[in-house]
């Protein structure tokens, strides 16, 4: 049997296996299909799989993504060491940003969406609302040590006189969240992770930032 076609990519030749899906995440639908292929399909010497499409672009954005988010973090401990004028100061404002990963996945978890690029621009958008509050419990407990008092009883006095901004712009932020995480109109499932995750992770990160920082 001769093919009445041959194909090339990258100037090796290839055969494309295409499909269409829905009601799946790509993520599921991929790790299916290659535990599948891995258990019953044996490519002779020469032969490889590679994937294309919706996989590959997803693959891409990604790492764009993972890319932006380090750079984030990074630009974000510079500005801090400028600001406390100290090296260290700035990691304990940085340890806060793990907690709000718990919230992420609940949030998520609990709504049943996946970890996609609207998901990941919310965490994103999340590290730099987390490291807000913990600024202002560090900022002011450093100004009070500074003022002669005891460092326990300055973290104390932060967490008291820090407690009610923080709780209010928390409140706020997950108000304006809501409608977006309940997707609501044109578009709103591609939306709804976004909301999702940033409600989640402000939770989370507000009840433990306000425990983990002082510690």
């Amino acid at each position: 049997h001769r093919a009445a076609r041959i194909d090339h990519l990258d100037r090796d030749r290839v055969i494309s296996v295409q499909a269409n899906t829905q009601g799946q995440p790509l993520s599921d639908v991929m790790r299916d299909i290659t535990a599948g292929i891995e258990q019953q399909v044996q490519f002779p010497a020469g032969y490889t799989m590679r994937q294309g499409g919706e996989t590959e672009d997803q693959q891409e954005v990604f790492s764009r993504i993972l890319f932006a988010l380090g750079i984030a973090i990074m630009l974000m401990y510079f500005v801090l060491v400028v600001q406390f004028g100290s090296f260290l100061d700035p990691l304990s404002i940085l340890l806060s940003l793990p907690l709000s990963l718990i919230g992420v996945m609940l949030g998520l978890l609990v709504t049943q969406n996946t970890l996609n690029l609207m998901s990941m621009i919310g965490v994103i958008l999340l590290f730099g609302i987390v490291a807000k509050n913990a600024i202002l419990l560090i900022d002011f407990a450093k100004w009070s040590e500074e003022a002669g008092m005891d460092r326990r009883e300055a973290l104390i006095e932060a967490g008291r006189v820090r407690l009610r901004p923080i709780l209010m712009t928390t409140f706020a932020l997950i108000a304006g969240m809501i409608p977006v995480a309940l997707g609501v109109g044109v578009g709103a499932d591609f939306r709804a992770p976004l909301g999702m995750a940033v409600v989640g992770g402000v939770i989370t990160s507000t009840i433990l930032t306000l425990l983990v920082i002082p510690t």
